[in-house]
């Protein structure tokens, strides 16, 4: 099988998403929140990932099988940063809406990857 392609902007989103992730999670540290800091980082940082691996799926039913994890990863993600930013502290809108549109990418490509 040829090897599938991800749109690199999902790559590169992902791979800055998790940039920032890891630097709010060494703040969340710093506070003494270690649990929802390592929750938060592990779920941020397997979006992209899981966005890799699928670059080197052995099918396309795997292919999109590694990016709905990325998916689900991301939905995850979501709900610890909502968690934090309800209970503990602001989160910044910027990694919010960042979510948001690798959500929205992962989606698209998912839904346009034929079987």
């Amino acid at each position: 099988m040829s090897e599938l392609r991800i749109n690199s902007v999902v790559q590169d989103k992902s791979f800055l998403f998790a940039q920032l992730v890891i630097r709010f999670c060494l703040n969340l540290k710093d506070q003494k929140h270690y649990e929802l800091s390592g929750q938060l980082i592990r779920s941020g940082t397997s979006i992209g990932a899981n966005i890799r691996e699928a670059q080197r799926a052995e099918s396309k039913k795997d292919f999109k099988h590694k990016l709905r994890i990325a998916l689900k990863e991301a939905d995850e993600t979501k709900y610890w940063l909502e968690l934090i930013h309800s209970e503990i502290t602001a989160v910044d809108k910027t990694i919010f809406e960042l979510n948001e549109e690798i959500v929205k990418l992962l989606v698209a490509i998912i839904k346009n990857t034929q079987d």
